[in-house]
């Protein structure tokens, strides 16, 4: 089986950059709450274990909120903030990766990451009960929220103290106020906040994580998570990520890769769309024509994708292999404008293996297409010189196996190992 030598930072970073996704480009809120989250935990001399899952929690903590554009706009607005239904993206948050046993250790933190310290919460949880790091995060979360990018932000430095201090005893432990206070004092606190160059300054202060080992099936599983917050942004699209992914093993095998290769495309495959990540859900499933905006928009997903991935130790082939997708090999394609002998068999097969499904799935658009059209558009596509037509020949030589792998009438039954 292949190992990765991951930093546990790069990895965890990559993963939250995917959720700072936005139409024009990153927000950069979990990063933020992040930074100051280490800046408290520094204060108030938290252990480096306990601050370890702080910042990486802080990394993840609107995990359960990513696949709904709108809910992602919500708890990111001043007026809402002090709403306790924003608790339900944390609780969401939390079943995600409870069950993870890379990332399983977080859930917990982040469940409890809007829980009032004054009590009435959910949880049934109040002030010391609620778990350190998840009170952090919170009062973490609130500041990064206050801050208006668009002003000068010692002008704002004020305002933002005496609204926590307002809160101070009902939503947040006093304590990490007054902390907060503290640290806030310095104008390098605010500086760093905004200062666009810095955040690579702050990864770096991280490395003393030191990295680990993950298993190809190690990463298979958080690749899993991932699938299934891309899948839910669209009714139409709730197993494409999946289906791909099988279909795109499946090909891989009938063309002899190696098992550890056929497992690379595992992981491919499941991420290929996490940069949809940035594509709104009302895009996703406009039942209309886009515009060409709206094409540009959807567009840059594989862009995403590709500079997501890359921030992961030895992901490089796995990344061109997932962001290569809708490249084709007369050099056309996107992002990229890659063709010819520089697109991998790898990538070709995603390809293959996404336009396949992708016609076969019903859209917003139009229903599900017959065998015979779907194989007129692809061989057309392939008299074009824009997929490969060695790799068609496999799938369509065996249609009916590959037929069986999409149908999502047995997804419950046939693809626990997808679930």
């Amino acid at each position: 089986m292949r190992f990765f030598d991951i930093h546990p930072v790069n990895l965890v970073k990559a993963l939250s950059m995917a959720l700072e996704l936005s139409i024009n480009g990153m927000s950069r809120h979990h990063w933020q709450t992040a930074m100051i989250c280490k800046k408290i935990a520094d204060q108030i001399l938290m252990n480096a274990t306990e601050q370890r899952t702080l910042v990486f929690a802080a990394l993840l903590h609107d995990i359960g909120a990513a696949s709904s554009w709108d809910e992602r706009q919500k708890i990111q607005q001043t007026d809402t903030f002090e709403k306790r239904s924003l608790g339900a993206h944390a609780e969401a948050g939390y079943l995600l990766l409870k069950d993870s046993p890379q990332l399983g250790y977080l859930a917990q933190s982040i469940r409890y990451h809007h829980d009032y310290w004054c009590g009435g919460n959910k949880s049934g949880l109040q002030g010391s009960q609620i778990p350190l790091v998840s009170r952090i995060i919170h009062l973490a979360d609130r500041v990064q929220i206050l801050i208006h990018h668009n002003q000068s932000i010692f002008a704002q430095r004020e305002k933002i103290l005496e609204s926590i201090d307002r809160s101070s005893g009902i939503v947040f432990d006093p304590l990490l106020v007054k902390a907060a206070h503290e640290i806030m004092q310095a104008e390098s606190f605010w500086l760093d906040l905004v200062n666009a160059s810095y955040y690579e300054n702050f990864f770096k202060t991280l490395d003393v994580y030191g990295s680990a080992r993950y298993s190809s099936d190690d990463a298979i599983q958080i690749a899993n998570i991932f699938a299934k917050i891309i899948d839910k942004i669209s009714k139409f699209t709730a197993h494409h990520s999946r289906s791909v992914t099988k279909t795109a093993v499946f090909l891989a095998k009938l063309e002899g890769f190696s098992e550890d290769d056929v497992k690379s495309m595992e992981i491919a495959g499941l991420l290929h769309d996490l940069g949809k990540l940035a594509v709104p859900n009302a895009i996703l499933e406009k039942p209309g024509k886009l515009t060409a905006e709206e094409v540009v928009i959807v567009r840059q997903h594989t862009y995403y994708t590709y500079r997501i991935l890359e921030q992961i130790d030895h992901f490089e082939v796995i990344a061109q292999w997932a962001a290569y997708h809708h490249e084709t090999l007369d050099g056309q394609g996107y992002p990229f404008r890659i063709g010819g002998k520089d697109l991998s068999l790898g990538s070709r097969i995603l390809a293959v293996a996404d336009i396949f499904v992708a016609l076969t799935e019903t859209r917003p658009y139009r229903e599900s297409l017959p065998k015979q059209k779907v194989q007129d558009i692809m061989t057309n596509m392939v008299k074009q010189n824009k997929i490969d037509g060695n790799v068609l020949k496999s799938l369509f030589d065996h249609y009916d196996d590959a037929v069986l792998l999409v149908d999502t009438r047995l997804a419950v039954k046939e693809n626990e190992r997808f679930a």
